[in-house]
C-alpha cells in the first residue's frame, strides 16, 4: 500500500522485563514478559504519579508481572487502577490489585454490552489460511497456531465508570498537581478509553490499543467497529496531546502526524476493497488472497477480520451491497453499488 506509517520500534535491547522504567516525569512503565503478535514485546503497565499514584493496565494474570508491579508499587498508595479495555492482556490483573490496595477500578464499562444484539460473523472456507506444505514456514519461525482475535477477560467490571471529559484520577508530585481525563474511543473495542495525564505543562494520551507505536490496531467484528475507529482516530488527531504513549511499545512524539498516518493507511485499505469488489471479487477470501498477497497464508484469517470491519462499515454507508443475510459475514457475497 501506499500511505506509508513512520512506525515506532522498541529496541530489545531498551528494556528489562519487570525493570521499572522512568519514561517522563510522573511515568514510570513495567513491561509484563508476554510477547506476541498482538503485544508486541509485551504489556506495559503505566505508574502515574509519586506517593498517591494511579496504575494504567496492570496487565495480563503472569505471576512474574503480578510480582514484579508488587515491588515497583512498594512503598507507594494506588488510589486508583485505570483500564483501557478488557483484553486479558490489559485488565486482569486489575482484580489482584484492587484486592492488595482497596483502590477502585476505572474505566468506560464492561466488554459484554448489555444492548448488543448478537451477530454470527460466519466462517472462513474449510482450507482457507493454510499453507500448502510447500510454503510452510521453517521450523524455527512457524507458529503452531494463528489467533484470530485477542482473548477477553469478561470478568472485568469497574467499580466506577467514566466518559469522556470525566476526571478518572488525580494526584500530585511535590507541589504540581495532575489530573487524568477519560476519553472513550470505541473502535478496537466498544468500551476502549484513552487516559490523558496532564501536569500543567504537558498532556501524554495513554492509548490502550487505540493507537499503537509499532502496528496498527486490530479492529475485529463482532465488538470492534470500523466506522467508530475512523472516528476516534480523527478525535484523537484534532487533540494537542504532546505525546502519545500505548500500552505495547514505545511513545509517540508526534502524535497528530502519527495518528493521520493511520487515518489514511485505513482510508486506502478501504479504497482497496471497494476498488476489488467492483472488479468482481465478491467475497472476503478473494479479497484477502489479492489484498494480502504479500502476507504470509497463515495470517490471511487475522486478515480477512480486518476486511469484514471494513466491509461492515462501507455496507452500512451504502458504498457495497450485500447478498441476503442480515449482517455483514466472513462468507457473506458483496457487490459494488
Amino acid at each position: 500500500m501506499s500511505n506509508p506509517i513512520d512506525f515506532v520500534s522498541l529496541d530489545k535491547d531498551a528494556f528489562a522485563y519487570g525493570a521499572v522504567e522512568q519514561l517522563a516525569p510522573g511515568i514510570r512503565r513495567v513491561i509484563a514478559k508476554n510477547p506476541s503478535k498482538f503485544t508486541y514485546h509485551g504489556t506495559g503497565t503505566y505508574i502515574i504519579g509519586e506517593g498517591d499514584v494511579a496504575v494504567v493496565d496492570p496487565g495480563p494474570q503472569i505471576d512474574t508481572h503480578r510480582d514484579a508491579l508488587a515491588a515497583a508499587l512498594d512503598g507507594e498508595t494506588v488510589r486508583t487502577i485505570l483500564v483501557t479495555h478488557c483484553h486479558a492482556d490489559h485488565s486482569p490483573l486489575a482484580a489482584w490489585l484492587h484486592a492488595e490496595t482497596g483502590a477502585p477500578t476505572v474505566a468506560f464499562g464492561p466488554h459484554d454490552r448489555p444492548d448488543a444484539e448478537p451477530w454470527d460473523i460466519g466462517t472462513d472456507p474449510e482450507g482457507f489460511g493454510i499453507a500448502p506444505p510447500s510454503e510452510e514456514p521453517e521450523p524455527d519461525t512457524a507458529e503452531p497456531e494463528v489467533k484470530i482475535e485477542e482473548s477477553t477477560d469478561h470478568a472485568f467490571i469497574p467499580d466506577i465508570v467514566v466518559n469522556t471529559g470525566d476526571v478518572a484520577a488525580t494526584g500530585s508530585i511535590g507541589s504540581t498537581p495532575w489530573t487524568v481525563t477519560a476519553l472513550h474511543t470505541p473502535g478496537h473495542t466498544s468500551n476502549h478509553t484513552c487516559f490523558a495525564f496532564n501536569n500543567g505543562s504537558t498532556t501524554s494520551l495513554f492509548s490502550g490499543d487505540h493507537v499503537m507505536g509499532w502496528s496498527t490496531t486490530v479492529v475485529s467484528p463482532p465488538d470492534g467497529d470500523m466506522a467508530a475507529y475512523f472516528e476516534s482516530l480523527r478525535v484523537v488527531a484534532g487533540r494537542t496531546d504532546d505525546v502519545i504513549i500505548p500500552t505495547h511499545g514505545s511513545p509517540v512524539t508526534d502524535p497528530q502526524t502519527y495518528v493521520r498516518q493511520l487515518i489514511a493507511h485505513r482510508a486506502a485499505r478501504e479504497q482497496q476493497i471497494v476498488d476489488a469488489v467492483r472488479r468482481g471479487l465478491t467475497t472476503i477470501p478473494e479479497m484477502v488472497t489479492e489484498l494480502y498477497a504479500a502476507v504470509r497464508v497463515e495470517l490471511h484469517k487475522p486478515a480477512a477480520r480486518s476486511v469484514l470491519s471494513h466491509l461492515v462499515k462501507l455496507v452500512d454507508e451504502g458504498t457495497i451491497a450485500l447478498d441476503s443475510s442480515a449482517k455483514p459475514r466472513l462468507d457473506s457475497v458483496y457487490a459494488a453499488v
